[in-house]
């Protein structure tokens, strides 16, 4: 079976996997608790033939799905879990579906089922004697909380990986030659002694104040840490009453740098900030540590070779109806967002409905804001990305905006777009042609530069699963 029949038969899933995408964005699941989806996903590749590991990382809805047998053995990462607050029906004003409930404001519902898309089209060449090797699907929870993969990581279910391909929904075409920031996730906790805030406060010791000048001096730290850094909190626990010295209290902190390194001294800096506070109050303080992933290890090999099926798939395109949609989005979009687009826009000449696919080599390297968890997997194994456009240019993720468009017809066919594309580099990874798996590897010792993985989660942290969550596995 060649590329074309391989292109035709991902052409004829394509209805079967739009359903898929649009039920998990109906049934949207936070980190951790994403067994709808999960269970949707495996129980689909159980049924296809694929050995189907679930409970990886000690999570359960993290999954793995593999087909085949030997080398090379080829990884398609997908996520799957929602955001909270991002409810919203597939339209151009804020109408969520239930208010306050969570939504697919980062397209994971189309991240993940492009994967399994991919996997599914791949199974039947190996099947058929096509292809050798083996490939794999990774059911990945929790991104949005930055950590479901580095537990997976962990565990060691990427260590034998040759190479792995991923992807993200946005709002253009391209490659992702970037790098995405390291960061941890840490929350502190500080225990005091409770008082009538009235009538004796000299017999209380605050915890919240002992929060409130750990921020202070987290704010002072700002001006003395790397450019590029970030700080950045939440107080998870202010206290019961103000007429209540509170004995409790807690605060969580996002912490991002270019490289785990950097994220490390930040970390030692604010435990410092924290027992200061702490000492200040005559309280005690503790601390959790929540997420802990790398920064993005790029990999040009891989990219370009995803970038180079773009001669062979079917560029997106788009109706007048879609296009409709998109403008009448746009205009729930804050001006000051739009402009910050505009210049994108124009260096690259595309509509607000980008078509064209654009291999941009001059950010490789660079660092950007955000933090993903595919960092950690990037630095174990080779790792090749693309985005697509899955919304209009201008549409931030995170947003109502993006959950109304990664549930539309848009979004689908971003992702049956990038289906095409990891299917069509994963098969020229199977046959390792022309020695791209050796020339991916070559690339990523010379990036890692003697850096080898090591979780940025402590041993002893276990993923925070709530209880009652549990995947169950459809018979095939």
């Amino acid at each position: 079976m060649s590329k074309s029949n391989l292109i035709q038969a991902l052409n004829e899933s394509e209805p079967r996997f739009t359903k898929m995408a649009k039920d998990i964005w109906e049934h949207p699941e936070v980190g951790y608790t994403e067994s709808y989806a999960s269970s949707l996903q495996a129980g689909l590749l159980e049924q296809e033939g694929f050995r189907i590991t679930t409970g990886v990382g000690e999570i359960p809805t993290a999954f793995v799905a593999e087909y085949g047998q030997g080398s090379p053995v080829i990884g398609i990462l997908g996520e799957f879990d929602a955001l909270p607050g991002l409810s919203q029906t597939v339209s151009p004003d804020q109408t969520p579906i239930v208010p306050g409930g969570p939504g697919h404001g980062c397209g994971h519902n189309l991240l993940g089922t492009a994967g399994v898309e991919a996997v599914t089209a791949l199974k039947q060449l190996i099947h058929e004697g096509t292809l050798p090797g083996t490939v794999r699907y990774y059911g990945c929870p929790a991104e949005e909380l930055l950590s479901g993969k580095t537990f997976m990581a962990r565990d060691g279910v990427f260590d034998d990986l040759d190479c792995v391909l991923t992807w993200h929904p946005g709002s253009s075409n391209m490659a992702a030659n970037y790098s995405m920031q390291a960061l941890t996730g840490v929350e502190f906790f500080f225990s005091g002694r409770t008082a009538h805030a009235g009538a004796a406060p000299h017999l209380g010791r605050s915890a919240l104040d002992a929060v409130e000048l750990m921020n202070v001096g987290a704010n002072y730290l700002r001006e003395h840490v790397p450019d590029g850094s970030r700080i950045h909190y939440q107080i998870t626990n202010g206290g019961q009453a103000p007429n209540i010295v509170p004995d409790a209290a807690s605060v969580y902190y996002f912490l991002r740098g270019k490289d785990r390194a950097a994220v490390d001294h930040l970390l030692e800096r604010l435990i410092k900030i924290a027992q200061g506070a702490a000492l200040m109050t005559e309280t005690s303080v503790r601390s959790d540590i929540k997420a802990g992933c790398y920064d993005t290890l790029p990999n040009a090999t891989l990219n370009d070779l995803m970038h180079a099926q773009t001669e062979i798939a079917e560029t997106i395109r788009f109706t007048p109806e879609e296009e409709a949609f998109a403008e009448q989005l746009l205009k729930s979009v804050h001006p000051d967002v739009l402009a910050a687009n505009a210049e994108a826009a124009l260096l690259s000449e595309q509509s607000i409905l980008p078509t064209e696919f654009i291999n941009n080599k001059h950010v490789f390297g660079m660092t950007m804001g955000g933090s993903s968890d595919v960092g950690d997997v990037s630095w174990i194994t080779p790792m090749g990305q693309i985005m697509t456009t899955c919304a209009p240019l201008g549409v931030q993720v995170h947003t109502w905006q993006a959950t109304a468009a990664f549930g539309s017809s848009i979004g689908m066919k971003g992702m049956h777009y990038a289906a095409k594309l990891m299917a069509l580099s994963a098969y020229d990874l199977l046959l390792n042609t022309n020695g791209v798996i050796e020339q991916a590897k070559a690339e990523f010792k010379e990036r890692a530069n003697g850096v080898s993985f090591r979780a940025g989660i402590p041993a002893e942290v276990k993923p925070p699963v709530p209880a009652h969550i549990k995947m169950t596995v459809p018979a095939g």
